[in-house]
């Protein structure tokens, strides 16, 4: 299988086969310390060798390269004999890791000696340890120019609380934490109040106090729930103050125990922060308390509708409410549910009421009223999440279940006020809505999405162009649909968008032309436009691009590269700065192994084997995690000769070898003739194997070859599990279980001499793509911070829903209120900004 001597790791592997480190060198010159500057490399080493093989039954396996013959040496290989049926001719791809290491100068500083001076005189103790000599009375009284000594000692006992402090010191906090609850004025000074909680927690009886906190407030709750149950009406009005878990007496609580939170709280993860017990408070009783939870709601949507019908309502009051709700993380379950369903049922009547009585050019100014209506009232007190089924829900009662009617009734009369482009918008607007939302929304249209999009904006255009003339009014609003469902499930049309391009980007789509594939791009950019989550797109384009470069699976760099000029077009220069080092980096290392190939060649280094590197900066491809296997002497000997050769040019750098993504060639010899196999550099590991024995099993695999556990795993299902089958695996299943035995399949057949098995290299696990999610995730929330923090430097104080609103204004992606609340009290944890302190729904700007 490997007959030029280039052996496989044995199983087990000896002890000197084990994957060696990549080493660091750090240089300088001419004491000029170098910059860092990180890199990868992606190397493919490949092999074209032959074997003279001895009388055994015919089953040889042969390797060959996929690139370009690495030297030409004068010095042939010794044949081998080895007694084996397969023989292997190896030619592999490995990703490197190019990492620019800057030597730090040594500072040497000298250290001030201070000497300590001391007083033989006696001196007088005072309480914080401080002495002074017994002569003086002050400093003023000493010598001109004479130094001054001073003693610091240590307390000789640690001081300890007078009798009952504990209990009165409590008994005043008590006091302190009832009126704050009742709404009376406090007898004791905060400052005084908060000193006590402080030497409290000196002392050590943080538990204590912790608990005893706990049971006030606990009780408080319970006296209040139970005084609520006997009230018959305006019970919304007085569960409000009480309940509300931003009201000003919790922020009171707890700043008087302050440093209990900080010190106690935080030190103990188990335990929830002062206001979290607060919070866990309340939703416990108001969820196990189905009469208190029910009249609530039922409070706030009696609110609502009173407001809908045109009475003047306290707003605050519902915004404190619903606050509440949120915080509380009941808000869905408890109240959204119940108000979209009042919302239906109000809409449905009304729109089938007002339908009979009004005309239907009074009918339509009707609606766009209610919709700006609820919009206001999404803005002043509803949640922010409730916007988007809140709106669906109006538009369907009144416009969704009438559009056949109104078309019917009022045609005429719109005919002759000249007003058919205002009903012709309206109705063509929400019948794009309507369908387009159905093929974002399905989760099993998923594979098909992206086309049936296009689709779909064809028809629509071609409707626009024909019927109405290009009109600017019906463009506007095919955009407007465009770009509300198709942000209605957020980050999924952008990751597939992405990885529709990718299928058509990649080698092996022979569905279109060059000229057909432009089109194509051109109309995907469209649909890009409309997305929020451009920042998933480009995660997901930018991994999905460098599987395409470097396992050589780009169709066209010509396409690549027209992509890549669009999305700067329609991004800007920052959006494809990456994406163009990458592309950079390729070019690059062309020219690295032409000067690679004359080093060997000067060098007269013997050897078959061709080794083609990708140098790659770190910066600009994805990040993956380095995996050391066990390579044979052969492969681990050219990777060092590499080293030399780079190192030699580029002073100070590391490089770090990655397998993820390697990639060769293999020659085979079947029953059947002679194959030539395309596999990555794990399968290829795996293969080599079958060069020392006949069976293995899993566990004998994977000690051989260093390869973890899932990725050889995934290996192996597509050696032996997939459509070409060159190992057979005992007993016969579609998954890799423990124990599986593989063997070399002899009857191997297929229909094309060049097979492809690496596949599995361009195919997105599960794991990847929460990876990559994840990464979005925890950029966004960098982005949330600085957006936060720039507007409220500019705008001093700001009101919290102006915040969230502006906020939003500025974010380009999609994100919950909830994480938005996170944000905040993340960055007011910080010190960045603070809640006023007379207004909690206010925020201040801390310089």
């Amino acid at each position: 299988m490997f007959p030029t001597g280039l052996s496989s790791p044995n199983p087990p592997p000896p002890p000197t086969q084990e994957a060696r480190p990549a080493a660091t060198d750090v240089k300088t010159d001419s004491g000029n310390i170098t910059s860092p500057k990180k890199r990868k490399i992606n190397g493919s080493e490949r092999e074209d060798t032959t074997d003279t093989i001895s009388s055994s039954p015919p089953k040889t396996l042969n390797s060959s390269s996929s690139s370009s013959s690495s030297s030409s040496s004068s010095c042939s290989p010794t044949p081998v004999h080895i007694q084996k049926k397969l023989r292997f001719e190896d030619s592999v791809d490995f990703i490197g890791l190019d990492v620019k290491m800057a030597e730090e100068a040594a500072a040497s500083c000298s250290n001030n000696k201070s000497k300590a001076m001391f007083l033989s005189a006696g001196v007088g103790h005072h309480a914080n340890g401080l002495t002074k000599t017994a002569g003086s009375g002050t400093f003023s009284n000493s010598k001109p120019g004479a130094a001054k000594k001073l003693v610091i000692k240590n307390f000789k006992e640690k001081p300890k609380l007078p009798e009952n402090y504990t209990q009165e010191t409590w008994q005043k906090l008590k006091e302190a934490v009832e009126a704050i609850q009742n709404s009376t004025s406090i007898k004791y000074n905060l400052e005084e109040l908060y000193q006590a909680v402080e030497n409290l927690c000196s002392h050590k009886i943080s538990a204590k106090l912790y608990k005893q906190l706990r049971a006030v407030c606990e009780d408080h709750i319970k006296a209040q729930i139970d005084q609520f149950r006997e009230y018959p009406s305006l019970f919304i009005v007085n569960i409000s103050p009480i309940l509300c878990p931003n009201s000003i007496s919790q922020i009171m609580i707890r700043s008087i125990f302050l440093f209990l939170d900080r010190t106690y709280v935080l030190q103990n993860s188990m335990l929830p922060s002062i206001w979290d017990m607060g919070l866990e408070l309340f939703r416990f009783y108001i969820i196990s308390d189905l009469k208190v939870q029910s009249k609530t709601i039922d409070g706030i949507l009696l609110l609502i509708e009173r407001e809908r019908n045109g009475e003047a309502i306290d707003r605050s009051l519902l915004r404190s409410l619903l606050s509440m709700l949120s915080d509380l993380q009941i808000y869905q379950d408890s109240f959204e549910q119940r108000f979209l369903e009042e919302t239906n049922r109000l809409y449905a009547a009304e729109g089938q009421r007002l339908m009979q009585e009004r005309e239907v050019p009074e009918y339509l100014h009707h609606v766009n009223k209610r919709l700006e209506e609820e919009a206001d009232r999404v803005i002043t007190y509803l949640d922010q999440s409730t916007q988007k089924p809140l709106i669906a829900t109006v538009e369907k009662q009144l416009l969704g279940e009438h559009l056949t009617a109104t078309l019917q009734k009022g045609l005429t009369h719109l005919l002759d006020e000249n007003r058919i482009q205002d009903l012709s918008l309206l109705y063509h607007s929400y019948q794009y809505l309507a369908f387009g939302s159905t093929i974002v929304i399905n989760p099993e249209k998923d594979k098909t999405m992206v086309q049936e999009l296009l689709d779909f904006k064809d028809k629509v255009d071609h409707i626009i162009d024909v019927c109405f003339m290009k009109n600017e009014k019906f463009v506007n609003a095919m955009k407007e649909a465009f770009e509300t469902f198709i942000n209605k499930r957020p980050n999924k049309p952008a990751e597939l968008i992405a990885k529709h391009v990718d299928s058509k980007l990649r080698a092996g789509n022979k569905e279109a032309t060059d000229e057909e594939l432009e089109k194509m791009l051109d109309k995907i950019m469209i649909i890009f436009r409309f997305i929020y989550g451009k920042d998933v797109f480009e995660a997901f384009y930018k991994k999905d691009l460098a599987k395409r470069l470097l396992v050589g699976k780009s169709a066209s760099v010509d396409a690549e590269k027209s992509m890549l000029s669009k999305l700067k077009h329609e991004c800007g220069a920052a959006f494809t700065s990456k994406l163009e080092g990458m592309f950079k980096d390729m070019e690059l290392s062309k020219d690295i192994m032409v000067q690679f190939k004359q080093y060997m060649q000067c060098q007269n280094i013997p050897g078959n084997i061709e080794l083609t590197v990708n140098i790659l900066t770190m910066g600009y491809w994805p990040t993956y995690v380095p995996m050391e296997v066990h390579l044979p002497p052969e492969m681990v000997r050219l990777q060092e000769i590499f080293k030399t050769f780079y190192l030699g040019k580029h002073s100070g750098r590391k490089l770090q070898w990655q397998s993820t993504l390697g990639h060769c060639v293999l020659k085979a010899e079947f029953k059947e003739g002679k194959k030539e196999l395309q596999v990555s550099l794990f399968q290829t590991l795996v293969l080599l194997m079958f060069n020392e024995g006949e069976e293995f099993t899993l566990e004998e695999i994977k000690l051989a070859t260093g390869i973890e556990d899932s990725e050889l795993r995934r290996t192996l299902q597509s050696l032996a599990c997939g459509k070409a089958r060159v190992l057979t695996k005992i007993p016969k299943s579609k998954d890799v279980e423990d124990g599986d035995k593989f063997s070399c399949n002899d009857d191997f057949k297929h229909k094309l001499f060049r097979i492809k098995i690496n596949q599995i290299q361009m195919k997105e696990t599960v794991e990847e793509q929460a990876s990559t999610t994840e990464r979005v995730f925890q950029d966004r929330q960098y982005q949330i911070d600085a957006a936060i923090v720039r507007i409220m430097k500019m705008r001093k104080t700001l009101s919290h829903n102006l915040l969230m609103s502006e906020v939003y204004n500025q974010l380009k992606f999609p994100v919950k209120p909830a994480d938005l609340k996170k944000r905040i009290e993340s960055l007011i944890d910080r010190d960045y900004m603070e809640r006023d302190k007379e207004n909690s729904n206010q925020y201040n700007y801390v310089a």
